[in-house]
């Protein structure tokens, strides 16, 4: 193994999202389809702090203008993430998810997906050493009891309402899914970016910007094909994935868990009206974690429910509806994204 990539995933752990070693090394063989050698060692020197190339060229004792092309190539190719300030650009590290992955979007082969999931169950076990994760669950918002009161940083709708720049790009889960022959019919162009990483996207070709009523209607969508929605864990997102349960890679491998509902960022649960219950079991197709089943009337397994509302959204007898967990057990997220990613390296002890 070369020593670049040696480091580049030290770097990588080193991040909040985390990039855990393996035995077989299919890390580094990610990287190696992702990076030059080059590229690998310029990685290493960029913090998740935003700087200008000539402070990286300093680092590496390199002539700027050569940093400032490589930079951008690599910002282009997804590698590290690019934004700006006065007209100039400024680089930082990208953790390996979110972030480097997603950003491979347009850029997927067979290879590197074979080599991705074969490793997505090394990242989810690192991820369970914190209690806060990079994305939460919130409900389908009309699904929620009447009497509830709901968040604004809980309502979808509110989050989209809230936004200046919204992308739509295409769900990396349902699109690799696809390209090996194991996808679904749930709608692709679904995950939305907000701020500056919708900016990103749209300069690197990743996604298209709409205005808020197209992404109402987008949202509409995936609630109507059964979607979860899962935002950026703090109070002002930075995103909200749409996903499915059998393409997702955090529900797929969730719901492999014994207790889902101990693993997800969410403070509701479902609950059912046993008067109103045709025990039709169409909750039971659309749970995406094998939360319902039939016992004459749909009964939940509070272990399993993830509070994402999907059972709420496809009965048509109101027979289920979202309740809140108790104040003890309610999740709160960070007031912003800065917040969530110090959350999680406090509690992976990176500080």
């Amino acid at each position: 193994m070369s020593d670049e990539y040696q480091k580049l995933a030290k770097h990588l752990d080193n991040l909040p999202g985390g990039y855990p070693s393996t035995k077989s090394g299919i890390e580094i063989k990610i990287l190696k389809r992702l990076f030059t050698s080059d590229e690998a060692k310029v990685a290493v020197s960029l913090t998740m702090m935003p700087e200008p190339s000539e402070a990286t060229a300093k680092k590496m004792d390199r002539n700027q203008d050569e940093m400032e092309a490589m930079l951008l190539d690599m910002s282009k190719k997804g590698l590290i993430f690019r934004s700006s300030k006065g007209g100039k650009n400024l680089y930082s590290a990208s953790q390996f998810v979110v972030g480097i992955w997603e950003y491979q979007v347009n850029r997927l082969t067979e290879g590197l997906i074979k080599d991705f999931n074969e490793y997505v169950p090394y990242l989810m076990e690192a991820q369970k050493k914190s209690k806060t994760k990079q994305l939460r669950v919130i409900p389908v918002s009309k699904e929620v009891s009447a009497q509830i009161t709901v968040m604004p940083y809980e309502e979808a709708e509110k989050i989209i309402k809230d936004q200046s720049k919204i992308l739509i790009a295409d769900c990396i889960c349902r699109k690799e899914h696809n390209m090996v022959g194991e996808g679904c019919d749930k709608p692709l162009h679904a995950c939305m970016v907000f701020g500056s990483g919708a900016f990103y996207y749209e300069e690197n070709g990743l996604g298209e910007t709409v205005s808020q009523e197209k992404a109402l209607e987008i949202l509409a969508e995936g609630v109507e094909a059964g979607l979860v929605l899962q935002p950026g864990n703090s109070k002002k997102p930075i995103n909200i994935c749409m996903c499915c349960g059998c393409c997702c890679q955090i529900l797929k491998n969730v719901k492999k868990m014994d207790t889902p509902a101990k693993f997800v960022c969410s403070s509701f649960y479902a609950a059912v009206d046993s008067d109103e219950c045709s025990s039709c079991e169409v909750c039971v197709e659309r749970c995406p974690m094998d939360a319902i089943s039939m016992d004459d009337v749909a009964v939940v397994d509070l272990t399993r429910c993830i509070g994402c509302g999907v059972c709420a959204a496809s009965c048509e007898f109101d027979a289920i509806a979202l309740k809140t967990k108790d104040e003890d057990q309610k999740w709160v997220p960070p007031e912003n994204t800065v917040e969530t990613y110090m959350n999680i390296a406090k509690e992976r002890g990176l500080f």
